[in-house]
C-alpha cells in the first residue's frame, strides 16, 4: 500500500467529497489568480491607483485556511488574499472595490476606500 492510499484510507473523506473539495480548492485559487491578474492590469495601465496581489501563493494559503479554527491568531500579511476569500473574511467584489477605492462602506468594509487593498 502506497502511503498516499494509506493517508486516504485514514481520511474521514469518501471519494465523491475529496473530488468535490478538491475541484473547489482548485476554483478558488485560479479565481484568486485572475483577480491578481485582472487587478495588476489595472494598476499598470493607470485605471485603479495602487494594488499589491498575491499571486503565486494561492496554494500555500488555501491550505493555511483548512487548518485554521475560531480562536487562532495570524499577523496578516498584505498579499493574503487567497486565505482571506479561503476563510471567508472577504469576497472578490469587496477586494475589486478596494482597488478603485470605492467610497461606500457596503462596498468596501475595511475602510471606504481608504487604505490599499
Amino acid at each position: 500500500m502506497s502511503e498516499a492510499t494509506d493517508l486516504y484510507s485514514k481520511s474521514a473523506l469518501n471519494y465523491d467529497e475529496f473530488r468535490s473539495m478538491l475541484i473547489a480548492d482548485y476554483k478558488l485559487a485560479f479565481e484568486s489568480r485572475q483577480i491578481s491578474i485582472l487587478g495588476r492590469r489595472e494598476v499598470l495601465t493607470g485605471k485603479a491607483k495602487f494594488g499589491i496581489f498575491g499571486d503565486g501563493k494561492e496554494l500555500a494559503q488555501i491550505a493555511m485556511a483548512k487548518v485554521f479554527r475560531d480562536g487562532d491568531w495570524r499577523a496578516g500579511y498584505y498579499r493574503d488574499q487567497t486565505f482571506a476569500f479561503a476563510s471567508g473574511i472577504t469576497d472578490y467584489y469587496k477586494v475589486v472595490a478596494q482597488l478603485y477605492a470605492h467610497p461606500d462602506l457596503d462596498a468596501d468594509p475595511a475602510s471606504a476606500g481608504r487604505q490599499m487593498n
